[in-house]
């Protein structure tokens, strides 16, 4: 058929690909996908078929992030018969998107759910601020009692699900899934795992039985600083992934193909950037715990660490996140955020340059002392994202910092 201009304009060729296929994943930023067949179409939509139809509800380069990540959480782990464990995983706009998500499509009005006491300020939060308004009761304990642990649950049919942040943000604390697992799962409880801070090179939680994963692949996955989205994943024949992607479809939380293309190119290097991330905040962190103006060093990586022990037993390596506590309190953490120079002064992390906060003067600063001092958040705090530069800069940064 011969075309007119505007027509011309408009249709794209069908033979570009026709005899290559490009070595790089490509980036499918169409809204919607066109069918030959009505018949395969109403089959998509029904369901009996698999296909594309609006990238709100799914997207030929988010499915492969996606598989991506389900494929790195469920690397080497069998189940019961021997076999391959088969995960699905979910992609959002955002690490907090897929968070609510998990609780949003799980949990009813009239449910608990069981978490630690220091989690993420954003889950934290959501659980205390919108879940407790729609009828879901947020319980928050030391979950490293695990005998305390036990008891609420047992004594509360109401508690649906456990919740479990590890490494905690800011302050490092290392959960025992395998424990806390053991536990709900006794009593039938679903069990989650925020595994953000440590990434699925380092710590997957499938191999201690949970339910679901989450992360904010902002953070190592993509590993740039340069997209946001979240991940939730689940097993295959989970009966909440309906739930899971009519709530994301619906509440419009979807993820989009560029932000997804730069997570397939961050992830490429997840491996050798981890383990370089890992080997620079063991020596940042040995450095430190010798300054005389530190009072204490929070990396699961120090045998001094209260948690070593469970951390060695559960991941690969400590992760490239660590915290500190400066002696002098508030005022020397302003006059260490005023001289860093390498270290970039920012929110956020598990990025390929290192980041540093001070929690009491920038994301703690509108939460009262008293209530940020129960979680570990004192003035003298400060949170390190350690990234990849050589470590002898580093030090000489926080040589210069500290003086």
């Amino acid at each position: 058929m011969d075309l007119q201009f505007g027509s011309v304009c408009v249709r794209n060729p069908d033979t570009v690909f026709k005899n290559a296929i490009p070595h790089m994943e490509s980036i499918v930023a169409s809204t919607t996908f066109s069918y030959d067949d009505p018949e395969a179409l109403m089959e998509v939509f029904l369901g009996e078929q698999k296909g594309f139809v609006y990238s709100r509800w799914s997207n030929p380069t988010i499915e492969l992030a996606e598989q991506k990540v389900a494929a790195l959480e469920a690397c080497g782990i069998n189940d019961e018969q021997g076999k391959p464990i088969k995960l699905v995983a979910h992609m959002f706009s955002s690490g907090m998107a897929a968070i609510s998500t998990l609780f949003l499509a799980n949990l009813k009005t009239g449910d608990k759910v069981l978490a630690q006491e220091n989690l993420y300020g954003g889950t934290s939060e959501f659980l205390n601020k919108f879940l407790a308004q729609h009828g879901v009761e947020p319980i928050l304990m030391d979950l490293k009692d695990l005998n305390g642990a036990a008891a609420l649950i047992q004594s509360d049919s109401k508690i649906k699900m456990l919740y479990i942040e590890t490494p905690s943000n800011p302050t490092i604390d290392v959960y025992d899934i395998e424990a806390l697992t053991r536990i709900a799962k006794q009593n039938d409880l679903i069990v989650a795992v925020d595994n953000t801070f440590a990434s699925p090179y380092l710590q997957q939680p499938y191999r201690f039985g949970v339910d679901f994963v989450v992360h904010s692949t902002t953070k190592y996955i993509n590993g740039h600083g340069n997209s946001i989205s979240g991940m939730l994943i689940s097993r295959e024949d989970s009966v909440m992934n309906k739930s899971i992607f009519d709530h994301r479809k619906l509440l419009g939380s979807n993820s989009n193909a560029f932000d997804a293309w730069l997570l397939l190119q961050g992830v490429k290097t997840l491996e050798i950037r981890m383990q370089r991330h890992c080997a620079n905040a063991m020596k940042v962190a040995e450095y430190l715990s010798t300054h005389p103006k530190i009072s204490k060093v929070n990396y699961a990586g120090l045998p001094s660490h209260r948690d070593h022990e469970t951390a060695k037993k559960q991941m690969r390596d400590f992760s490239g996140m660590l915290s500190f506590e400066l002696k002098d309190g508030l005022e020397a953490g302003k006059e260490l955020m005023r001289k860093i120079q390498l270290c970039k002064l920012a929110v956020s992390l598990g990025t390929v340059d290192t980041i540093i906060q001070h929690p009491a003067t920038m994301s703690h600063v509108g939460v009262a002392k008293a209530v940020r001092e129960q979680y570990g958040i004192t003035d003298g705090l400060v949170r390190l994202s350690v990234g990849i530069e050589d470590v002898n800069d580093l030090i000489a940064d926080f040589e210069q910092a500290l003086e």
